[in-house]
């Protein structure tokens, strides 16, 4: 089992403005609860660890959860209200993001709240997004991670959102615990340049990162595709030639792929990681572009199933 940790969210899709009326579609959504349901359709088991409301929208991410196949038994419910994130898209598809959360369930996830132990079928965890950067969640996911280092794979993304917590240092300095005890970190050219502001190259953001001690980096860059870092190995895939619908889900569906590929070829592990050789990271990086592909075809965060992203790769031949 992948364990996700993190926040759930309602999206709210804004439409363009008509006088005085904006007409919106609320759907749920946070990049965790996106990651979990992604590796769900994947096939891979997987539970959903984080602070979900008792509030209407808070019922409906948990059903929705249970729907997918997500495992609840870690959920922690709360009496807090739901984050609601307003997104609206610009040119190219690329989503903007408003964030309301203040205060609420899923910046609140607390020491006592996490599982004494996790069971042996717990092979991996993720970590993402704003969770990791808003107290006491943060620190609370930041003790998790660093008491399962070395015990379980650990994997990172940090999907910067300016809007959540606009000081980038303190983003920056909150990320570092998790980056410090990650076996895996995915990021988006975009999260390296606003965590650094363009003073480092993307090898020497992966460089960076390699040299804490993560077996794989793998960054994501739009339309010119992807770049996978392991040991001495770099493989660069370019982008596949698709119609953009949307990005909303993309990196989530990338993170998820990434994950379930190395959970059905047994190298969930920590020394499976460190030992992906050019060709195998070169069939990651296939597969999850893939996934990511599909998903932005399609009208927000819906992520492929394992039998589409399969059927893609049989026409890749």
């Amino acid at each position: 089992m992948i364990l996700v940790c993190g926040e759930a969210l309602v999206d709210l899709f804004l439409d363009a403005p008509e006088g005085a009326e904006m007409a919106g579609r609320a759907v749920a959504g946070g990049s965790p609860f996106n990651v979990a349901i992604g590796l769900a359709r994947l096939g891979v088991p997987v539970g959903f660890l984080g602070a979900i409301a008792r509030d209407g929208i808070g019922t409906m991410l948990a059903e929705r959860l249970r729907q997918e196949g997500v495992d609840g038994r870690f959920i922690v419910r709360s009496d807090r209200l739901s984050t609601i994130s307003a997104v609206a898209t610009g040119g190219g598809g690329q989503p903007s993001y408003g964030f309301h959360g203040e205060g609420a369930a899923d910046r609140f996830l607390m020491p006592a709240e996490l599982p004494a132990e996790l069971a042996s079928e717990v092979q991996a965890l993720s970590f993402g997004s704003y969770s990791m950067a808003v107290e006491p969640t943060g620190a609370t996911l930041a003790l998790l991670a660093e008491r399962e280092h070395g015990r379980r794979v650990i994997s990172v993304d940090p999907n910067l959102r300016p809007g959540v917590v606009p000081d980038m240092a303190l983003w920056a300095d909150a990320a570092e615990r998790f980056y410090r005890v990650a076996t895996i970190i995915k990021a988006s050219d975009e999260d390296i340049r606003i965590a650094w502001g363009g003073r480092l190259s993307l090898q020497e953001a992966a460089a960076y990162w390699l040299g804490l001690g993560a077996k794989l980096v793998v960054i994501t860059r739009g339309a010119d595709g992807a770049i996978g870092f392991c040991a001495a190995e770099q493989v660069e895939l370019p982008a596949r030639a698709v119609s953009v619908r949307d990005t909303v889900g993309a990196g989530d569906s990338f993170h998820a792929a990434l994950l379930a590929w190395l959970s059905q070829r047994d190298r969930l592990s920590i020394e499976g990681v460190a030992g992906l050789d050019r060709a195998a990271l070169g069939e990651l990086l296939t597969y999850a572009a893939i996934a990511a592909s599909i998903t932005v075809g399609r009208r927000g965060a819906d992520l492929p199933k394992a039998v589409e992203v399969q059927t893609e790769l049989a026409r890749l031949g």
